[in-house]
């Protein structure tokens, strides 16, 4: 397992969910979550509460011949906040997320589904890269942006957008944009085409650094379960 940053120490900061808690896995709303149930159903999982959550936000999972487990439906940077802290001992979020907000957990493994890119676009027939003037970038994710250009040696201007950052590039406000891109078709409509990708994203579970030691089993066990799920998936 792969340590992303500084492991959270479980004396420090973070509420560790008690060792003889539900297991707990809190999981991005929206297509990630019908991913996930895809995922989980795949394994032998009962998902019924989860096709239909009503207004709860916690709903239970039942696996054939073993404990179940809870599922945290959440907005992707809380999934992060809810793992980091101990309130999940698990959790499933983009990539994206992960390298914009991430710190102190465990990225334990790649799941596949929910694939893009970072991708750095400009309006059509610019030259970014050949421009001699100081750059300006839009994008929803800054640190991403700018540890991207950081690497290139290039010293840019970044603009944080939190809507429909196409308009930026339309509107005069920046020479491009970095943004999540899966078919490109916004782009296109919006007179936007990519010129280079910052980063390949797809979903991953994560694991609190706590959860790990103290309830190792039931954290190994719904580990093994996705890994199976995604290696028997049709590619």
């Amino acid at each position: 397992m792969n340590d992303v940053t500084r492991p959270l120490d479980p004396l420090g900061d973070g509420l560790p969910v008690p060792a003889d808690a539900p297991l707990r896995a809190a999981v991005t709303k929206g297509r990630l979550l019908q991913c996930s149930i895809a995922m989980f159903e795949a394994a032998g999982a009962d998902c019924s509460a989860l096709r239909k959550p009503g207004r709860r936000l916690i709903l239970p999972v039942s696996l054939p011949g073993g404990p179940g487990f809870e599922v945290v439906l959440a907005k992707a940077p809380d999934v992060i906040t809810y793992v980091e802290r101990g309130a999940c001992d698990l959790g499933i979020v983009g990539k994206d997320t992960i390298l914009e907000r991430g710190q102190s957990f465990y990225e334990v493994l790649d799941l596949g589904f929910g694939a893009c890119r970072f991708m750095l676009a400009v309006r059509e027939g610019e030259d970014f890269f050949g421009r001699m003037h100081h750059r300006t970038v839009a994008s929803k994710y800054p640190l991403v942006t700018r540890q991207f250009f950081e690497r290139r040696g290039m010293d840019v201007d970044i603009i944080h957008i939190e809507g429909s950052v196409e308009l930026a590039p339309i509107l005069g406000l920046a020479d491009g944009i970095v943004d999540l891109v899966e078919t490109g078709g916004t782009l296109r409509e919006n007179g936007l085409h990519p010129i280079e990708t910052v980063a390949e994203i797809s979903a991953r579970l994560i694991a609190n650094v706590a959860a790990v030691k103290t309830k190792r089993g039931p954290v190994t066990r719904f580990i093994d379960l996705c890994r199976e799920a995604v290696l028997c998936s049709p590619s």
